[in-house]
């Protein structure tokens, strides 16, 4: 990373957590907290956080693009055929976080998708999830990283609701980091610039 490139993050980037890895500062500057409400686009995400489990965020998004390709690029309907030999196909990539639970999540996550839209529509995945926060981003306006919760209500609610539907690795925690993650919360600082930039995403 060049020194403008460092001094300009330094200046105006005050969500510390992403350090100063290029990938990482991309990320926050351009996904995190971005309001997102395609169903697949959130199916996708909700497996990634989940595979985070025990992990540091900045692992799985490294891998993202091996686990966009060994997941058929996270199509619901694709993932729900994978079978045991896939499963075992899958150990032995080492584009993705080889632990056969998280692997089996994926699939059984998707077959839970397919259940829940083939019942409620296309599309609906997305309303169930944004209705925790009434369907419109929730915006905190957080001083201090250390005033950032790690689990919230509706984060509980949520991993409660989506467990009954048979998902899994989506406990309380995940499931903030998620919502963080795709603007159902805002959780900018609110020095941070792209804190008003997510509202008028």
């Amino acid at each position: 990373m060049n020194s403008d490139f460092a001094n300009f993050k330094v200046l105006n980037m005050t969500c510390t957590w992403c350090g100063t890895d290029p990938i990482y500062v991309e990320y926050h500057d351009k996904v995190w907290g971005r309001p997102q409400f395609d169903s697949r686009h959130l199916f996708e995400k909700l497996c990634l956080d989940g595979q985070q489990a025990g992990l540091s965020w900045i692992t799985i998004l490294k891998k993202q693009a091996g686990y966009e390709k060994a997941f058929a690029n996270f199509e619901p309907s694709a993932i729900a055929k994978f079978d045991a030999d896939k499963v075992e196909e899958l150990m032995l990539n080492p584009d993705i976080v080889r632990n056969r639970q998280k692997i089996n999540s994926i699939i059984k996550n998707a077959k839970a998708f397919l259940t829940y839209e083939a019942e409620h529509g296309k599309g609906s995945f997305s309303e169930f999830l944004w209705q925790f926060v009434d369907g419109k981003p929730l915006v905190n306006e957080w001083q201090s990283k250390s005033d950032v919760p790690a689990v919230t209500p509706q984060s509980e609610a949520m991993s409660k609701a989506l467990k009954s539907l048979g998902f899994s690795f989506v406990g309380p925690t995940i499931c903030y980091a998620f919502m963080q993650a795709v603007g159902i919360v805002n959780d900018h600082l609110v020095s941070c610039p792209a804190h008003k930039e997510c509202i008028r995403s």
